[in-house]
């Protein structure tokens, strides 16, 4: 990522969770060339990872595995000082058939894995009097999100801990963010958008003429991380390259 060596992370130990494909990895990417140390996790083992991430294997929807993760990275470097809670998602379904089984799993992965992966962080953070927590959270958590009404919720929820957090744990010196993610160029693209001339029509609908990609939030995340937020806690910072256009403009169009 261009402009990533202008800031340095050396000898700071970071966690990305879902930072094995996607917009986690390139996060992890990017933190790892900025010089720390950084471990993605997940239930299975990747094929690769970019230079200087390592693996741990986790299902983090399940405390106590989330806390085993967290202890195992603290101890191998003795510290821990950044946490990118960006594991998340979910299918499509209609809110009127979703199962209860479908909805608490939708909760747990959004929601509840990023309270047990901040609280077991906190335990290692506090003690130093520093540390960096970032909710990958998502547009879909501040407007409607229908067919993924769960997903929503759980990211509605994700800012809402975001600014308790930061409240809470702001006196020990930890610092917490949310990231509002806007639409995406990621590999599932083209189930979310449709095909590539979807795809280009939702890029030309956009202020800044295209979709977002991992940079983008990998960018926002290394501002974040660094010591050029040492003051910004609480945060909820819109990655949406200016926003959906509202659609009551093409209602009124030409009247």
């Amino acid at each position: 990522m261009q402009g990533a060596d202008h800031i340095d992370l050396s000898g700071q130990a970071a966690i990305v969770t879902g930072g094995t494909r996607g917009l986690g990895r390139q996060i992890a990417a990017v933190l790892a060339q900025a010089g720390a140390a950084v471990t993605v996790c997940g239930r299975t083992v990747p094929d690769d990872l970019p230079d200087g991430v390592a693996f741990h294997a986790a299902d983090i929807r399940d405390p106590e595995q989330a806390k085993a993760l967290v202890d195992a990275v603290a101890q191998k470097h003795g510290r821990l000082d950044i946490l990118v809670n960006n594991a998340g998602g979910s299918p499509q379904a209609a809110a009127a058939t979703a199962s209860a089984r479908f909805f608490d799993a939708i909760l747990k992965l959004n929601l509840h894995a990023a309270m047990y992966m901040s609280q077991a962080a906190f335990a290692h953070m506090q003690p130093a009097g520093r540390g960096s927590i970032i909710n990958i959270a998502s547009v879909s958590g501040i407007r409607p999100s229908p067919m993924t009404a769960a997903y929503g919720a759980a990211k509605a929820g994700l800012l809402s801990l975001t600014q308790s957090l930061a409240q809470e744990w702001g006196p020990d010196g930890v610092r917490v963010n949310a990231i509002i993610a806007g639409l995406m160029q990621t590999e599932t693209a083209e189930e979310t958008y449709g095909d590539e001339q979807a795809q280009a029509a939702v890029a030309r609908s956009m202020p800044l003429q295209r979709m977002g990609t991992g940079d983008d939030v990998a960018g926002a995340v290394l501002w974040l991380s660094s010591s050029l937020a040492s003051w910004v806690s609480g945060a909820r910072i819109n990655v949406d390259g200016g926003g959906e256009r509202p659609y009551f403009l093409d209602l009124v169009k030409g009247n």
